[in-house]
């Protein structure tokens, strides 16, 4: 049902690959309504798993997903890049495992 520990899962962009794609819009004089995303859902945990991995330390603490909140909350969303690819923009976006080690880095030099 996608309400498990971790599972929840979003189409996480990195900022750089947004701020690519509206200066590609500028520039090519494209006009339009957009999804911006990777187009690929990723689950909360492959985000927890990947800072872990980066930093070298944590542990992950699941808490369980209220029940009166099922139903009521997404726990899948997923850009559809259709629109976007067929307009023309062809650059590929930052997984998780690529974006979130650049962040961090981003962080530790003061960001």
């Amino acid at each position: 049902d996608g309400y498990g520990p971790g599972e929840q899962s979003r189409d996480f962009v990195h900022v750089e690959d947004v701020a690519d794609v509206n200066l590609w819009l500028w520039r090519s004089g494209v006009s339009g309504i957009f999804n911006c995303g990777t187009g690929r859902a990723e689950p909360f945990r492959t985000v927890a798993d990947t800072v872990i991995r980066t930093l070298g330390r944590g542990e992950i603490e699941y808490i369980d997903f209220p029940d009166h909140l099922k139903g009521r909350y997404q726990s899948f969303t997923q850009a559809d890049l259709s629109k976007l690819r067929q307009a023309g923009y062809e650059q590929p976006f930052a997984s998780v495992e690529e974006g979130v080690p650049q962040y961090v880095k981003w962080l530790g030099a003061g960001g």
